[in-house]
Formats: C-alpha cells, structure tokens, sequence
C-alpha cells in the first residue's frame, strides 16, 4: 500500500464492518469507486463509518433480479475500500469515494439493528492485496488494448490512448473491470481473479465477446 493507507498486514483491518450492496459496482485493490449516496440507510451507513474506521464493503447481489428484493442473495466475496473523499450535496445526498484495500470472504452475516447489513469478514486469503504486485510482465497488456481498441472503434467511442498506454498494467485492469458493465456475474469473476494477468484475460475475454455480440447486432454495451 501506499503512505495514504494504514493498512499493513490484515490485523489492521476490522473484521466487522457494514456492506453495500450494488450490482455492477465492484472495488478492486487500489481502485477509487466514486459513490453517490442518497438512500436514508446508507447516509446512516457513512456516518457510522465515518465515526470509526471508515471501512465499507463493497460486495454484488447475486443478480440483478435479487437486487430488487429488501435482502438480496450476495456473493461471498467483495472488496473493502476506505472513505477517503467525502462532501455533502445541498438536497442531503453524500459523494464519497472508496479506495480499494482488500479484498474479503464473508464470514457471518450480522443480526443487527442497524438500517443497513453487516458482516463478519475473513480476509486471509487476500492478504497481498495489501501491496501492489511486483511483477506484472505476464499481464498480456498488447491483447487487452488491442481487443478494447476494437470495441471502441465499433461503437466510435474516444479515450486518451496515451494515458491508457502509460497507465500501470494493475492500474488499467483495475480500472477498466470496475467500469465495463459486464454482467453481475461476470463482474464477480473479475473480482474474485487470483492475479492481475488472470484478471486481464478474464477482461480480454469478456470484452472480446461483447464485441463479437455487438458486430452482430446485439445491444452495443459491454454485456
């Protein structure tokens, strides 16, 4: 991690914390998730936070379908991330912003009073998480912006490709699975990738599909 986290070793972490549940929305390692908080519970759910450790799990209903029900289905595996940007709109609404710092499996969900859910978490298996990868020569980067390019030219869609080529291999894979709208499901698999270069062809792939899907005239979204 770096000199704006306290986390070392997973005994820094709590391992009680509050969750939120968001389909589509996933947190990787190092990764800022930009959230707009509005429903009474989860502006209940900041402030706590905001009073002790400042940690909130983000983890998926395990569709979109269950998202609808007052306690949806959840995956078991999501990723903590730290409040480290807060501001308040003038209509009552949050605009935080979650910064990656590990990964968790969830252990117990807690019978609480609380508006919003809580959970037990067991993040040993996750604990390099904590430090970015040393080495990422395997993350095969010239297939990923080849089969991203591809996409982005079918749908006359633009980025600053300077950027995206200068941007960190953890970096840009990160980045990108957090924001393609992938299926629920398959947004999971990117979470729950062992490593950087298993997650990158995780990504490859997925978007290789969905440009396959798309040239034949399917829905052009990355799903």
């Amino acid at each position: 991690m770096t000199e704006h986290y306290p986390y070392r070793t997973i005994s820094d972490l709590p391992v009680r914390f509050p969750i939120f549940p968001l389909s589509g929305a996933i947190l990787l390692p190092r990764g800022r998730l930009p959230l707009n908080i509005f429903e009474p519970r989860y502006l209940n759910m900041v402030d706590d936070a905001l009073k002790s450790h400042r940690i909130i799990g983000m983890v998926q209903p395990q569709s979109m379908e269950s998202e609808m029900l007052n306690k949806p289905d959840l995956f078991r595996v999501g990723c903590a991330g730290r409040i480290t940007s807060f501001s308040e709109t003038g209509d009552g609404r949050y605009l935080i912003t979650l910064s990656g710092a590990c990964r968790f499996f969830i252990k117990e969900e807690l019978d609480c009073v609380t508006p919003y859910r809580q959970i037990t978490s067991d993040f040993s298996a996750y604990e390099a998480d904590l430090h970015a990868p040393e080495n990422t020569s395997d993350v095969n980067r010239e297939k990923l912006l080849a089969a991203l390019k591809t996409y982005m030219q079918i749908h006359n869609m633009e980025t600053d490709w300077d950027s995206v080529k200068q941007a960190p291999p953890e970096s840009l894979v990160n980045s990108l699975s957090m924001i393609c709208p992938f299926e629920p499901k398959e947004k999971q698999a990117l979470v729950e990738a062992g490593s950087v270069s298993e997650r990158a062809e995780i990504l490859t792939a997925l978007i290789e599909m969905a440009t396959a899907q798309n040239a034949g005239g399917s829905d052009p979204s990355l799903q």
